[in-house]
């Protein structure tokens, strides 16, 4: 059964984001306290543990959950083979894939420490579709594409 790992925010942009206890997803704005939260299509960002694992194969930095700017760590879902449009029940709330992958940017912290990230070819970015609160350990649902 695929569930959520961790749940992260950060409160600046460009920062690795720290793991919390729980974390509140707002419609039209995404997770309330976190810096990329807006009206915009990468509300949120969710990366598999499974792509984490990948990079700690070839490194011996420390990954820990957030590192990689990531809100919603995963395990158990093949996040970046979702098709655009495709909602999951995460929890309570809902959510839809609106891109998969992202240009790094050269301030990338990871990228600068360990040469690599994975967040450009494995992190899934979404909007917010039905508001409610999302907790480590609550399952994740495929549902059908819009």
């Amino acid at each position: 059964m695929a569930e959520v790992i961790a749940v992260n925010i950060s409160l600046k942009k460009g920062e690795i984001k720290h793991p919390q206890d729980q974390i509140s997803l707002k419609l039209h704005h995404g997770i309330v306290g976190d810096a990329h939260a807006g009206d915009w299509h990468r509300q949120i960002s969710l990366l598999a543990e499974e792509s984490i694992d990948e990079m700690r194969r070839v490194s011996d930095y420390q990954f820990d959950p957030g590192v990689f700017a990531e809100n919603i760590t995963t395990e158990g879902i093949d996040l970046k083979h979702l098709p655009i449009g495709t909602r999951l029940r995460v929890g309570e709330t809902e959510i839809e894939i609106t891109q998969i992958g992202k240009k790094c940017h050269n301030d990338c912290a990871i990228k600068q420490q360990v040469g690599k990230c994975v967040m450009p070819t494995d992190g899934v970015f979404a909007v917010v579709v039905t508001e409610g609160t999302v907790r480590p350990g609550d399952p994740i649902e495929i549902l059908d594409a819009e």
